[in-house]
C-alpha cells in the first residue's frame, strides 16, 4: 500500500526519537526543520522552541539564560556571535560541560541544500572513565594518552566524513540518472570516444541517425560502428578535435543521401564528445526558403520592367498592325510581319518571366507517379521526330507522394524537349525515376546528343542563358531549377558517355491514404488554401482546388466521385459561396461553407440557410465534428 505524506512523517519522527542522542536540523534561514524528544529533554526547552520553524537565535538565548554557557556579560552579543558562526555552515566538533555538570559533545555538519544537522551526545560517563584511566595509568606515557585521544577524535571526524560522502554519492547517482534520461530523449546521437577512438558512452541512438548501424556500440571503435565510408568523411574532423579544435560540419550519406550534422568537442583529457543529428528536412526547408527569397528578389526586379516592356510591346503591335493595313512598298510587308512575330514572341517571353517570378507556390497533392509518368510520355511523344525514341523507366514502387504534379510534369516535359533539340533528327531519350531510400525521389532525363558544353555546364541554370540562339528564351532550365529548389530539392547537370544527363531530386514525402475520397477546396487565398489543403489531406482526402465559383462549378461537372466540397463564402469574382450552392443544385456532393463573417452579417445568415457553416478559425477536429453531425442527420 502506498504511504501518505503524513504516514511517512510519523515514521520519520518515530525513528528520530529512537536515537539516544539529541538531534536538531536547522535550515538555511536558521529555522528548525526537525528535532527529536531527546533534544527537548536535554535542554529543557519549552514547546515553542521545538516546533517546526522555531528560531535558532531564540533557542541559543534560552539556553544561555539558563546558565548553560556559564557567566555571560552581554547575552545579545553572545547570541549574535553564535548566529554568525551558524551561518558559516562549517563542520565542527566541540565538547563542553553544562551548568549541571553534564558533559556533552556537539557535532555539526552542513547539508548540501543549506542548513545543518547537529548531534548532541551525553559523554559524562565517558569523560569520568577517561579521567579514572588517566589517574590509574600514570605509568603510561603522555604520548600514548595523546595518541588515544587523537585516535578517538579522528574516528569521530571519519564517521562524519563518511556520512558526507554517502550523501554526495547519492546526489551524484541522481544527477547521472537525470543526465542519461535527458540524453536518451534527445533526437540526436550523443557519445564519447577515448583517445584511441573507442566508445565509452552512448545514448543508444546511433541507429536512428545512421540507419543500418548498431545501437550497442560501447567498447567498439568508431570506424567499426560507422563503417568505412562514413568514417572516412568524419576522420579529419575527429583528428582536429583530438588536437583541441571544435569542428562542426555536415555531410551526405552515400547510400540514402541523408544530410547529417556532426559536432566534435574535446574533453581536454584525451577523449572527444560527439553530437550527430539528421538535418535532412532542415536542409530541404532551408534550400526552399533561399529559393523563395531569390524568386521574391527576381520578382521585385523584373515586375516593373516587365510592366513597361509589356506596354511598349502593346504599342508596337498596334502600330505594326495599322501599318500592315496600309499600302506598303514591295518587301515592307515581310518586315512588318517579322516585327509582329518578334513582338508576339516577346509577349510569350514576358509570360514565362511572370511564371518564373510569380508568387505562386507549389501545390502538393497526393500524386500517383506511375500515372504521371504515363501521361507525360503520351504528351511528349507527338512532339518528337520519327527518329527519336522515348523510354520511361519507372522504379518508384507503390504508394502516392506529396508533389505538385503539374509543375513536375512541366519540368520533365521541358527537359525532354531540350533533349530532343540536342539529339537532332535521331537519338534516344530516357526518363528514369526511382526512390533514394526514404529521403529523395530522383528523376533523370538523359539523351544521346552532343552533351553540355563547358559553358553550358557553368551557366545552364542561369536565367536567359541559351545555346539555341534566337530560338531559345533561356528560361527552360531556370524554371526547372526554380521548381526543384522551391520544393527543397536539388538539380544536377552533367554529361555521360552517350550524351547529357539532368537529374532532379525532390524530397520523399509519402501521401496519406485517401480514405475520404476526393475533396474540392474552393478558396481564393493562397495561404489559407495551403492550410486547408493539408487539413483535408490529413483527414484522408485527395484534394482538388479552385479559387472562384465558375472554376469550382466546372470541376464538379468534369470530375466524378467528389465526396466533399469545402468552400469559402467570399471568393474571386462577384459570385459567393451561397451562389455556388445555388448553382450546384440538389444532386451536388455535400457542401460545407466556411467564413470569418460575424453572425450579424446578412451573408452569414444566408450561408447558414444554404449549407452547414464552419466559422474560422477551425482545425480538423471541428471539421470532423461537423461532418459527423451531418452524417448523423442524413
Amino acid at each position: 500500500m502506498r504511504q501518505t505524506h503524513a504516514q511517512r512523517t510519523t515514521m520519520v519522527d518515530a525513528g528520530l526519537n529512537l536515537i539516544a542522542q539529541a538531534l536538531s536540523i536547522y535550515d538555511s534561514d536558521l529555522r528548525l526543520s526537525a528535532c527529536n524528544n531527546r533534544f527537548r529533554e536535554m535542554f529543557n526547552l519549552p514547546p515553542e522552541l521545538v516546533e517546526e520553524g522555531a528560531s535558532f537565535a531564540a533557542t541559543i538565548r534560552f539556553i544561555a539564560e539558563q546558565g548553560d554557557y556559564g557567566l555571560i556579560d552581554d547575552i545579545d552579543q553572545f547570541v549574535q556571535q553564535r548566529v554568525d558562526q551558524a551561518r558559516a555552515f562549517v563542520p565542527h566538533y566541540v565538547e563542553r560541560q553544562r551548568a549541571n555538570g553534564q558533559v556533552i559533545s556537539i557535532e555539526g555538519a552542513p547539508l548540501p541544500q543549506g542548513g545543518w544537522v547537529t548531534v548532541y551526545t551525553d559523554i559524562t560517563r565517558t569523560k569520568r572513565v577517561e579521567a579514572l584511566l588517566r589517574a590509574r595509568s600514570e605509568e603510561l606515557s603522555d604520548q600514548v594518552t595523546g595518541y588515544t585521544e587523537e585516535l578517538s577524535a579522528t574516528n569521530r571526524k571519519l564517521a562524519a566524513t563518511i556520512k558526507t560522502l554517502e550523501e554526495t554519492q547519492r546526489q551524484l547517482k541522481q544527477t547521472e540518472a537525470r543526465t542519461r534520461l535527458t540524453t536518451e530523449m534527445m533526437p540526436a546521437h550523443i557519445a564519447h570516444v577515448d583517445s584511441e577512438g573507442h566508445y565509452t558512452f552512448t545514448n543508444g541512438r546511433l541507429s536512428r541517425v545512421f540507419p543500418g548501424r548498431p545501437s550497442d556500440i560501447l567498447g567498439q571503435h568508431i570506424s567499426d560502428a560507422l563503417g568505412p565510408a562514413a568514417y572516412a568523411r568524419i576522420a579529419p574532423h575527429l583528428e582536429a578535435a583530438y588536437q583541441g579544435e571544435n569542428p562542426v560540419f555536415e555531410f551526405t550519406e552515400d547510400h540514402d543521401s541523408r544530410r547529417l550534422r556532426v559536432a566534435f568537442t574535446p574533453d581536454h583529457e584525451g577523449g572527444v564528445f560527439i553530437l550527430s543529428m539528421d538535418v535532412t528536412e532542415e536542409t530541404q526547408a532551408r534550400v526552399a526558403l533561399q529559393q523563395s527569397r531569390k524568386r521574391e528578389i527576381a520578382a521585385q526586379m523584373t515586375s516593373g520592367l516587365a510592366h513597361d516592356f509589356s506596354n511598349l510591346l502593346t504599342i508596337i503591335l498596334g502600330m505594326q498592325t495599322k501599318l500592315s493595313r496600309s499600302a506598303l512598298p514591295e518587301g515592307a510587308g515581310e518586315l512588318v510581319e517579322a516585327t509582329l512575330s518578334a513582338a508576339r514572341r516577346g509577349g510569350r517571353l514576358l509570360d514565362r518571366m511572370a511564371e518564373m517570378t510569380s508568387h505562386r507556390g507549389l501545390r502538393p497533392q497526393a500524386t500517383d507517379l506511375h500515372a504521371l509518368l504515363d501521361e507525360m510520355k503520351i504528351l511528349a511523344t507527338p512532339s518528337l521526330p520519327q527518329g527519336i525514341g522515348l523510354s520511361v523507366l519507372d522504379n518508384t514502387g507503390d504508394g502516392r507522394f506529396l508533389l505538385d504534379p503539374g509543375r513536375l510534369q512541366d519540368a520533365l516535359l521541358n527537359l525532354i524537349l531540350n533533349a530532343r533539340d540536342a539529339c537532332g533528327t535521331s537519338g534516344q531519350i530516357t526518363v528514369a525515376a526511382h526512390l533514394v531510400g526514404q529521403t529523395w525521389i530522383e528523376f533523370s532525363v538523359g539523351d544521346t546528343g552532343s552533351g553540355f558544353s563547358r559553358d553550358a555546364l557553368d551557366n545552364a541554370l542561369n536565367p536567359f542563358f541559351t545555346t539555341k540562339g534566337q530560338e531559345g528564351s533561356g528560361l527552360g532550365l531556370s524554371m526547372v531549377y526554380d521548381m526543384v529548389k522551391s520544393a527543397g530539392g536539388d538539380i544536377r547537370i552533367g554529361n555521360t558517355v552517350s550524351g547529357a544527363m539532368v537529374t532532379l531530386r525532390l524530397p520523399y514525402r509519402a501521401a496519406p491514404l485517401a480514405t475520404g475520397g476526393i475533396a474540392l477546396l474552393v478558396e481564393d487565398s493562397d495561404g489559407l488554401r495551403a492550410t486547408y489543403r493539408q487539413l483535408l489531406m490529413d483527414l484522408g482526402y485527395s484534394v482538388l482546388e479552385a479559387t472562384s465559383v465558375d472554376e469550382a462549378v466546372a470541376l464538379v461537372a468534369d470530375v466524378e466521385g467528389i465526396a466533399l466540397i469545402l468552400s469559402d463564402i467570399k471568393l474571386e469574382g462577384e459570385a459567393t459561396g451561397v451562389d455556388f450552392c445555388t448553382r450546384l443544385g440538389s444532386n451536388a456532393p455535400p457542401v460545407v461553407l466556411m467564413t470569418s463573417l460575424p453572425h450579424t452579417d446578412p451573408l452569414y445568415r444566408a450561408a447558414l440557410a444554404a449549407a452547414p457553416l464552419l466559422p474560422k478559425p477551425f482545425d480538423s477536429s471541428h471539421l470532423m465534428a461537423l461532418l459527423q453531425q451531418k452524417a448523423d442527420h442524413a
